[in-house]
């Protein structure tokens, strides 16, 4: 009779012969067998899926925006009326005219200091009003709809309102004369010292209340925590603004003033609508925009305008990355946290 093996010889067995190993001879282990993905789609659907969700924007901003913006670079480089294919091509004449105009030169002082003016009358007024409305009182809601119905009103109303009140018999002077202070009754549309406070006046009235609403929403996501620690430990009403309030609502700031400035540069309507075609530039109030108008359509020049259109494509393209790269730059790498260890 044959005796089976013990445990021991079991386990004194050779182990099954496998692929020989290049030198040495130890076997290698079978590669363990792949897992397969699971907790989450394939890359080809998440791409997918941005794919539709992004690209009927992509292709207005392509149709509208850039298409646009290439049109009118072609176009700069022609004397061209508008009517029938650009034939007459005159290169970079078009942009030397307009680099040696003065009446660009003052469109351009004119938008910058729009620029600097609405930053410094419309944020402090903005900051001001916005902690005012921020406080517990009566009325508190009809108050901000009161500061805010400027900013939704057309800017055609609003132009011709502000216009007719402030003509040199208007609503403005009359009132003045009547309480006896006619000496104060000045030009505001025509001279040129004046224009251009009454065109910083009607900005700031018809857009602070924009400024309003973003900076109260700026507030709203303060921590009340922080309130209440700073009362603790005892600072007054001014310092908690200074040292909480105003740190964090600079992202808020900073946003605002970017819009401010990209709007202050592309200023057209309101000055089109009081001043008319061809007055903006005697009164001091002519912009880029208005320039660019009165300079190519107008004129019948319309090679001429798309050079201007794209010099202040240029211009404001250039700010605003500028203003992307030293003044937004701290947000938004706050902001954009994947991907960061």
């Amino acid at each position: 009779m044959t005796s089976s093996p013990g445990p021991n010889a079991l386990a004194t067995q050779p182990p099954p012969e496998g692929p020989p190993v290049p030198g040495g001879g130890a076997t290698a282990a079978p590669p363990p067998a792949r897992r397969s993905r699971r907790g989450g789609g394939p890359d080809w659907r998440k791409r997918l899926e941005i794919t539709i969700l992004a690209g009927p924007a992509v292709v207005l901003f392509l149709a509208f925006v850039i298409l646009p913006v290439l049109m009118a670079a072609y176009y700069g480089f022609f004397r061209w009326k508008g009517f029938g294919p650009p034939t007459e091509f005159v290169g970079l004449e078009n942009y030397r005219i307009i680099l040696q105009d003065e009446a660009f030169h003052d469109a351009v002082l004119h938008n910058g200091f729009i620029v600097v003016l609405s930053l410094l009358l419309q944020g402090p007024a903005a900051v001001a009003l916005a902690l005012l409305l921020n406080q517990r009182m009566r009325g508190r809601s009809a108050i901000r709809v009161l500061v805010f119905v400027p900013y939704v009103v057309a800017e055609v109303i609003v132009g011709t309102g502000w216009s007719l009140m402030l003509q040199t018999t208007g609503a403005v002077n009359d009132l003045l004369t009547e309480i006896g202070l006619s000496g104060w009754a000045v030009e505001w549309l025509s001279d040129p010292d004046v224009a251009i406070w009454s065109l910083m006046l009607i900005i700031t009235w018809k857009y602070i209340g924009f400024a309003v609403i973003l900076f109260l929403a700026g507030l709203q996501s303060i921590p009340e925590e922080l309130y209440e620690a700073a009362a603790i430990d005892g600072a007054s009403y001014w310092q908690t603004q200074r040292r909480i309030t105003l740190p964090l609502l600079g992202p808020t700031v900073r946003i605002w003033a970017f819009l401010s400035i990209i709007g202050s540069l592309q200023l057209f309507d309101l000055v089109y609508i009081i001043w008319g075609q061809y007055v903006s530039a005697t009164a001091g109030t002519s912009t880029m925009a208005t320039y660019m108008v009165l300079s190519g359509r107008l004129a019948g020049n319309y090679g001429y305008g798309n050079a201007v259109a794209v010099v202040l494509f240029v211009i404001s393209l250039v700010i605003a990355l500028a203003y992307q790269r030293f003044v937004l730059r701290r947000d938004t790498e706050g902001a954009l946290t994947e991907g960061r260890k």
